[in-house]
């Protein structure tokens, strides 16, 4: 993952201050927008995380997703006269849901950019919550470019830019979050775990709760295909990443904007070892936490971790099977973190679930990220002879009795005597895998796995 340093001048500079006081504004002028989501206690999690965990329900919030407070915060603060000339925003599907909203409720026009792997979920309930008064405009495979396409348009035209995250009143709205779970509560948790995007949500919560108490511990929680506030963090400023895995589509950002970069540097984060750091230029900016001190939450102290994309699927399925929660990508982050923090037995710990708003048809794509992360969705090209009996063959010699075919597909011929087939097999348990490599050793046939991550995996599955 290359990283090339640039500088973006936002469009518009604000003289508002992030600050507690700032956040606690909010929640008065955010009120008559945004529901007051439950603050609920999750046994299962709990007793596998070895603390009381509780998790903070925004995918209930009034457009699904948290993104609402800072994007009506936003426009409740602006003039007559701006408001005349409508407003601009660029989003990966929640903020523009939330400025959708916010245009309806306050008969604004405005103009939303997403991105072209915006699932389509997303895009009809943009649509749906700002009816007439929103034009949807989809730019460019990443949140970076559409972002670029809508401050083009607020220079053309002059409304007014609603920044997703990069915005002390965004980040404020968003901070309300830990108001009201502290007031929920009746007391600062001991750990906060909040997934990271643009780090604007991170950076309210962060101010806020700091402002209250400076013991409570603050994780912030990236997908590994979108590093932007670790490379910040190493490299003393924000970076822009060259690629990013969009799948975590509501925090896949290249940039990650400077609130979330400052306020979680003040703080004095830490990061996780991540091969990213060998690529930025001053990697020695910030601690990297000792593998065999890692993820410690101790009172007072900031961390940013990674989370596998399989690992967030998992997690994903499993809210979805035991506590019926129905989170996007995203929105699973921070509880996915929690298998890898280690959290004292007394601590109260609160997760944030940021957004609900996931396409039924990525279903079968989560399921299958899932299974390759747990170790039970392996691929393999099989020379098959061109002879009567070789698939029987096959299955009797290398398949194991709790074995199964989910995939089988002819690639190509390579000559008249043998032809090359992508065989999908999915065991019983990841530890019959070692199992399957020696009879496929041992057997006539030749068989190559495809090792997740290679170009040849990628294109072939």
């Amino acid at each position: 993952m290359e990283i090339v340093s640039t500088q973006q001048a936002p469009v518009h500079q604000h003289d508002h201050a992030l600050t507690g006081d700032a956040v606690s504004a909010s929640v008065a002028r955010i009120a008559d927008a945004v529901a007051r989501t439950p603050l609920e206690d999750a046994p299962r999690i709990s007793a596998a995380a070895g603390a009381r965990v509780l998790l903070k329900r925004e995918d209930l919030q009034t457009v699904r997703s948290y993104k609402i407070r800072g994007a009506y915060n936003v426009m409740a603060q602006l003039s007559d006269t701006e408001l005349a000339r409508g407003v601009v925003a660029a989003s990966a599907g929640n903020h523009a849901q939330g400025v959708a909203f916010a245009c309806r409720s306050m008969r604004v026009p405005g103009r939303i950019y997403v991105p072209t792997t915006t699932p389509k979920q997303k895009r009809d309930r943009i649509r749906w919550h700002g009816g007439d008064y929103v034009e949807l405009l989809a730019v460019g495979e990443t949140y970076d470019a559409a972002a670029a396409a809508a401050q083009a348009d607020v220079i053309r035209t002059g409304a007014s830019w609603i920044h997703a995250f990069d915005d002390p009143r965004t980040a404020a709205g968003q901070g309300t979050i830990a108001h009201e779970i502290v007031e929920q509560l009746g007391a600062v948790p001991d750990v906060v775990v909040a997934p990271v995007g643009g780090g604007g949500c991170l950076a309210g919560m962060a101010t806020y709760l700091r402002s209250l108490s400076d013991d409570v511990a603050i994780v912030g929680v990236e997908p590994t295909g979108a590093v932007s506030l670790s490379a910040a963090l190493a490299a003393g400023e924000p970076v822009t990443l060259e690629t990013i895995d969009p799948f975590v589509d509501g925090a896949a950002v290249k940039r990650i904007g400077s609130i979330g970069h400052r306020v979680m540097a003040q703080l004095g984060a830490t990061i996780t070892d991540h091969p990213v750091l060998s690529r930025v230029a001053s990697p020695a900016a910030v601690p990297v936490v000792d593998a065999s001190a890692r993820h410690v939450t101790s009172p007072g102290t900031a961390h940013i971790t990674h989370v596998d994309e399989g690992a967030i699927c998992t997690t994903m399925l499993a809210l979805y099977q035991n506590e019926g929660i129905i989170a996007e990508p995203a929105g699973a982050l921070a509880v996915t973190a929690l298998s890898s923090l280690q959290l004292p037995p007394d601590a109260t710990v609160v997760c944030l679930i940021s957004g609900g708003n996931n396409d039924v048809s990525r279903y079968g794509e989560i399921i299958e990220r899932s299974l390759v992360h747990r170790g039970l969705k392996h691929y393999f090209l099989v020379d098959f002879p061109q002879e009567p009996g070789a698939l029987r063959r096959f299955l009797d010699e290398v398949l194991g009795p709790d074995d199964d075919i989910t995939l089988f597909e002819y690639v190509k011929r390579n000559n008249r005597e043998t032809g090359a087939a992508l065989v999908g097999i999915e065991l019983g348990e990841p530890a019959g895998l070692a199992d399957l490599m020696d009879r496929m050793a041992h057997s006539r046939l030749h068989c190559e796995r495809l090792e997740p991550g290679t170009p040849a995996y990628d294109y072939l599955t």
